[in-house]
């Protein structure tokens, strides 16, 4: 087979593959007799990217928050790795009246990484709609090891002990009744943070898409992060890929054995390519569906736990 012809067999390898992904995720959402928009009505999306950024997007936060609105959806929060999202918030909400529109910050080096005063600004952007602060993600010492890359990194914890700059951090998420996310940070790290941070008195926690890689925390990990008061984050990414029927099997398992009370649903989308985060957010809740969690523990995952960690009424 010269190389002309097997690039011709992977390209369509990898179409048959998306084309039964997505195949899957219609079937999913036929199964359940409930229409993944109906199921979208009064949610709210913690984990969407959107442009602006630095790498290529779907959408910007300004149309996703539009087609939130139009999807019926309450609310969405908007991510970047390396750029603080309040700025973003605020112009959406004026775009998209209606619609509860949220940002952030994630610690990585862009921002100087563990830097308290990076947090304090957040605070004090017009609206006062960055709510949640993000440990490292791209840029974790976690994830640089996990990727076996050499490059700089930001570190959390040295010796098995929270650094200094660290805790500086947690203290002004609790004195500003801001949401910690652990980012990608290690299982035992993450535990760690969420420790420092009832100490102090943080109210709101999640722990970042718990089960992916680079964190693959395991249910006990996940059991001892919801006694110390965390939401655990599960995202649903794209349907239309060739392991998604593994995945949401991976996900439902997981959320039964944490119970879904303490358990968060979110999309993780706004990449190019995949469905725009409305849209692929309504295939995950379908999905949900079809491995058979109910319409209340659905409208709990989605709904009222992201209001709760949000502190919205």
């Amino acid at each position: 087979m010269n190389s002309s012809t097997r690039i011709a067999f992977v390209v369509a390898l990898l179409s048959f593959f998306v084309a039964i992904g997505g195949i899957a995720a219609r079937t999913w959402a036929q199964n359940t007799g409930r229409d993944p928009a109906q199921l979208l009505r009064g949610t709210i999306d913690i984990h969407v990217h959107s442009d602006p950024d630095n790498v290529p997007r779907s959408i910007d936060g300004i149309d996703v928050a539009k087609l939130a609105r139009t999807k019926g959806m309450r609310g969405i929060v908007l991510k970047n790795h390396y750029d603080p999202t309040a700025g973003l918030a605020y112009l959406a909400r004026k775009e998209a009246p209606g619609v509860e529109v949220f940002g952030g910050i994630d610690l990585n080096l862009t921002v100087g990484g563990m830097n308290p005063a990076a947090v304090e600004h957040l605070t004090q952007v017009a609206g006062g709609w960055g709510r949640i602060v993000w440990m490292s993600t791209f840029d974790a010492e976690n994830q640089v090891r996990y990727s076996k890359e050499n490059r700089p990194f930001v570190r959390v914890s040295s010796g098995g002990a929270l650094l200094p700059e660290t805790k500086a951090v947690i203290s002004a998420i609790a004195k500003h009744q801001l949401v910690l996310a652990t980012g990608h940070v290690s299982a035992q790290e993450g535990l760690m943070l969420l420790r420092e941070a009832r100490q102090q008195g943080v109210q709101h926690l999640v722990v970042t898409h718990a089960i992916n890689p680079p964190i693959e925390m395991k249910v006990a990990e996940m059991r001892e992060a919801s006694s110390l008061g965390a939401f655990i984050e599960f995202v649903g990414s794209t349907l239309h890929s060739a392991d998604a029927q593994q995945r949401m099997t991976r996900i439902a398992d997981a959320i039964r054995q944490v119970g879904p009370q303490s358990c968060i649903l979110s999309s993780d989308l706004g990449q190019k390519g995949n469905p725009l985060p409305p849209d692929g957010y309504g295939e995950f809740l379908a999905a949900m569906a079809a491995k058979g969690f109910s319409q209340r523990e659905i409208d709990q995952m989605s709904k009222q736990n992201p209001a709760r960690l949000l502190g919205l009424q």
